[in-house]
């Protein structure tokens, strides 16, 4: 079981996830960033990005060095999509109250679904 937060305010955005593998060993990240959304393009500034892998046993791991990037937006329909352009993360899709993250990385291959929460 995964848990997780995703939560977008008016400049920053701060993302949380926990699991643990069938031995109990945890895995999380905590992120907190500044960002710009434009109809071409999303920008991220990191504030801090704190790993715990203990199922990789690298145990805690913070970034304070506050790197930014970018990448490009793509609009179509109501659907709103840019690959978050830090740290490995997911791609995301917005589309209504849902998103949809796909990534193949350090965090491996996956496709989750997340709903706004209201």
């Amino acid at each position: 079981m995964i848990d997780g937060l995703m939560t977008y305010t008016a400049g920053y955005r701060n993302f949380n996830i926990h699991w643990k593998n069938a031995v109990g060993k945890a895995f999380s990240v905590s992120y907190a960033a500044s960002y710009e959304l434009t109809p071409k393009q999303y920008r991220e500034k990191s504030i801090f990005f704190l790993v715990n892998d203990e199922i990789g046993g690298k145990g805690l791991n913070y970034d304070l060095s506050g790197p930014s990037g970018a990448s490009p937006v793509m609009v179509e329909g109501a659907a709103i999509g840019f690959q978050l352009p830090l740290h490995g993360e997911p791609a995301l899709v917005f589309e209504g109250n849902n998103v949809t993250a796909t990534a193949m990385g350090p965090f491996g291959t996956f496709i989750d679904h997340w709903e706004r929460v209201p």
